[in-house]
């Protein structure tokens, strides 16, 4: 055994000898032929020096580097230094491990271990304290540039040019003052193939072995790995917060089960919707979870793959609601079925979206209503007044007082004025239609039905506002439907059994006296008192004089802006012709008038003849008239009454519709003080 023990020791020493006389006579062959080169000689043995060391030799002359002489590298310090580490860091704290491990292995056999950036810069350095006074002294510290155009031949150099792993061997630096040492070194690319420094191992030329590049090379692997890694965690991360914030964007109730019904994902809508707020609910089975009153929703889950806006009606929080159900198949890469998609929709929101994609909407507000008359002006306080309660509002007056108008104010102004608001004139529908209309119809109700049945105005008013024109022209049998839906707020579909419940505000309007209708045995009284909570009386243009020049000018601007025409003087006696007129088609004939005029007019100005003979014959004015001071007189009358009712300067200009600056020359003019 123990001559065993001293043949295996030779043959140890006699390695190492052989190794260490392999390595002399490499440096002395390669020490010749760097000294031919440095004398400017051209005969390179190649097969001594590597083209890849040539090449680096040929770049160092180029760059003007004295061989004999040291280097004065770049050095960040201060600030600087802390920039380039700051830069850095996140690539500093993943390699530092591998460094670590890798120099704990060599530790006390004279090797230190570098860091550099992708500039060259050297980031963190790990070393035996024997070679720290000679790394020290040839600029081996951590801020240092260790490019070639800065230092020269030398591993870090070579690796940012070639990216590529490589070993310097003493002589084959182009420094004579590095020659003394080997140094291997690996690249370190990012996940994205960008190079973003490396590693280097470097000891004296007699201690380096096969095997020192092979072990840089692999922690410079353990180190893209990492980042690898890192990166592959980091976007995963990523796609889940992007799911996560998708889902949590979707207003629907959606969940996700798998083959067996186990919930995989739910977002906050559908925890609402299912009271599962106060529970962990992935995981678990949805059968487990939903109410014992669901069993006929749970059936319709698990025995479809696929389904599209399905009407359900589901339980919870102590009530049923209605929604619409659809399904969609989960298949994965391999087009197998690994699960569903379950999407909740509540209906009232849908109802609501599809009544505004119809142009179920009020676009007029209180604030475009015009008039200064204190009749009418009561009027608009007393819409105002009751637009705030949800309190059920019956327009009385005749055509065209602006009962349409006053309807889409008092929407506007109303808790409901982010709600549908559905117009419908009772009296332009047939008979035989209006029941489907109003409450729409299930499908096979009647031949000709639509597929999957029709929502009625009802329904699509759901949380808003709908006004029923012309109310005294419904069929009796219908106004009993109505009377249902007022007092028990529910309707059902024609051809239906399920009762729905609506949240609606009622608007009615009438030409017509209800009570003679009443009398006549045309309108239910019963109904005439449901909907007659607050009753307002439209005051008709012919008991609004003040009104008429106002609304006037009003319509000559709207009219300006559609025709394309600019109108600088109306004709004095177009206002006395229009306060004589009696207006039996109230403001919308004064409209209709002044767009006729606008359309005929070929100048500037509004001219009295312009105006229907209709109007002139019965206002009894001739063409011919003395002109006096009627106009004037008239406008100072409607000024003086705005300033009455502590009307603001600004407000009399915008109901007159002129600018401020006229305002003040007509208070000047007809000597109003204010």
């Amino acid at each position: 055994m123990a001559l065993k023990k001293t043949s295996e020791l030779q043959l140890f020493n006699e390695t190492k000898l052989y190794e260490l006389d392999f390595y002399k006579d490499k440096y002395r062959r390669t020490r010749k032929e760097w000294k031919k080169f440095i004398a400017g000689r051209d005969d390179i043995d190649e097969a001594i020096i590597p083209p890849d060391v040539l090449t680096a030799w040929i770049r160092c002359r180029r760059f003007g580097m004295d061989p004999l002489k040291l280097p004065k590298k770049k050095i960040l310090k201060g600030k600087e230094l802390d920039g380039l580490l700051a830069k850095n860091r996140e690539f500093i704290d993943v390699s530092s491990p591998f460094l670590k491990n890798l120099y704990q292995f060599l530790k006390g056999s004279g090797f230190h271990v570098v860091l550099f950036d992708r500039e060259g810069y050297l980031l963190e350095i790990l070393g035996d304290h024997d070679i720290a006074e000679t790394m020290k002294n040839t600029g081996g510290v951590v801020g240092a540039l260790w490019n070639e155009r800065s230092a020269g031949h030398n591993v870090t150099g070579t690796i940012i040019e070639m990216k590529k792993p490589v070993q310097i061997f003493g002589s084959q630096h182009y420094i004579k003052d590095y020659h003394g040492e080997t140094g291997s070194g690996a690249p370190i690319l990012s996940p994205d193939g960008e190079l973003l420094g490396g590693i280097t191992l470097s000891a004296r030329n007699f201690r380096v072995n096969p095997h020192t590049l092979g072990m840089v090379v692999a922690a410079a692997y353990a180190v893209e790995n990492e980042l690898r890694t890192r990166k592959a965690f980091a976007e995963s991360q990523r796609a889940y917060r992007y799911q996560q914030t998708v889902i949590a964007s979707i207003t629907e109730a959606m969940i996700t089960i798998d083959n067996r019904g186990i919930i995989s994902l739910i977002n906050d809508p559908a925890k609402k919707l299912l009271s599962f707020q106060s529970i962990r609910t992935e995981g678990k089975s949805l059968s487990a979870v939903l109410a014992k009153e669901n069993t006929m929703l749970l059936k319709l889950i698990e025995n479809n793959d696929s389904l599209i806006d399905k009407e359900v009606r589901i339980f919870s929080r102590n009530s049923w609601n209605d929604y619409t159900l659809t399904l969609t198949p989960i298949i994965s890469a391999e087009n197998e079925r690994i699960g569903k998609i379950i999407v909740f929709n509540e209906i009232k929101r849908a109802k609501t979206m599809a009544a505004r994609m119809v142009g179920a909407n009020a676009i007029l507000r209180f604030e475009d209503i015009c008039g200064v008359d204190p009749r009418f002006l009561l009027t608009i306080e007393q819409a105002r007044m009751v637009a705030r309660n949800n309190s059920n509002i019956l327009l009385l007056g005749k055509s065209g007082t602006g009962k349409d108008i006053f309807a889409q104010a008092i929407h506007n102004a109303s808790d409901r004025q982010n709600g549908p608001y559905i117009a419908i004139n009772c009296g332009a529908i047939p008979r035989d239609l209006i029941a489907s209309e109003l409450f729409g119809y299930e499908e096979g109700a009647f031949t000709g039905s639509r597929k999957g049945g029709n929502q009625g105005k009802f329904e699509l008013a759901e949380g808003g506002t709908i006004f029923l024109d012309e109310i005294a022209e419904t069929p009796l049998e219908l106004q009993t439907a109505l009377l249902r839906v007022i007092e028990d707020k529910v309707i059902t579909r024609i051809g239906g059994k399920q009762n729905r419940k609506i949240d609606v505000r009622i608007i009615a309007a009438t030409n017509k006296d209800l009570r003679e209708e009443i009398r006549k045995g045309n309108f239910r009284e019963d109904l005439y008192y449901r909907i007659n909570v607050f009753a307002i009386d439209m005051v008709p243009l012919s008991e609004r004089p003040d009104d008429i020049s106002l609304l006037t000018r009003w319509f000559v601007k709207k009219y300006e802006e559609t025709l394309r025409k600019r109108i600088e003087k109306i004709d004095p006696r177009i206002f006395e012709a229009f306060i004589k007129y009696a207006w039996p088609g109230n403001v919308r004939e004064l409209q209709n008038v002044v767009e006729r005029m606008m359309n005929f007019c070929r100048s500037n100005e509004l001219t009295y003849d312009l105006i229907p003979e209709h109007i002139t014959k019965t206002s009894g004015i001739p063409d011919l008239m003395n002109l006096g001071d009627g106009p004037e007189e008239n406008e100072k009358n409607l000024i003086l009454k705005m300033l009455a009712m502590k009307y603001q300067k600004k407000k009399i200009a915008q109901r007159m519709n002129i600018s401020r600056a006229t305002l003040y020359r007509k208070l000047k003019k007809f000597m109003i003080e204010i």
